[in-house]
């Protein structure tokens, strides 16, 4: 057993010896630690507002979620949504984080059609190389690979 798992070590909940092993894991240790002693700036900031009760919904089906390792997303999307809205009808304390979000939209929106654009570009350069070595073959150099004609001598003139 333990000649096959020598190339990587089981996950320990002790911390971690050397410091090549600061992971994002230990991350995680340090943000339940930050929990337990206090609420992050951020859920302080939501409860802040006339959105707490939301705020406090959505945290806790998302916790479920976690729990049960379900999609956070499909589970939580209800409530999302209700912390949204109560986010844009009290914009005037939430305008920080709705701005954050909807920059942060725009961005995925601009890399998204990045994204697009350069696949339209390898599709192209495909079908310009594509074309080159069906010219070329055609041209004599692979009798029977790049044309119709399967007898070769003489078909094409």
């Amino acid at each position: 057993m333990s000649s096959s798992s020598t190339s990587e070590p089981e996950p320990s909940n002790a911390p971690p010896i050397d410091n090549n092993n600061v992971t994002e894991e230990n991350r995680e240790m340090v943000g339940e630690e930050e929990e337990e002693e206090g609420e992050c700036g951020f859920c302080l900031f939501m409860k802040g507002g006339g959105c707490s009760d939301n705020f406090i919904a959505w945290e806790k089906c998302v916790e479920d979620a976690e729990k049960n390792e379900e999609d956070v997303v499909e589970k939580c999307f209800e409530v999302t949504s209700l912390l949204r809205k109560c986010m844009e009808a009290h914009s005037d304390y939430y305008e920080p984080i709705l701005k954050a979000e909807k920059a942060a939209e725009e961005e995925v929106a601009k890399e998204l059609e990045r994204e697009a654009e350069r696949k339209v570009e390898q599709e192209a350069e495909r079908k310009a190389e594509s074309t080159a070595s069906s010219a070329a073959g055609a041209s004599g150099e692979g009798a029977g690979e790049g044309s119709e004609a399967h007898g070769g001598e003489g078909s094409r003139e």
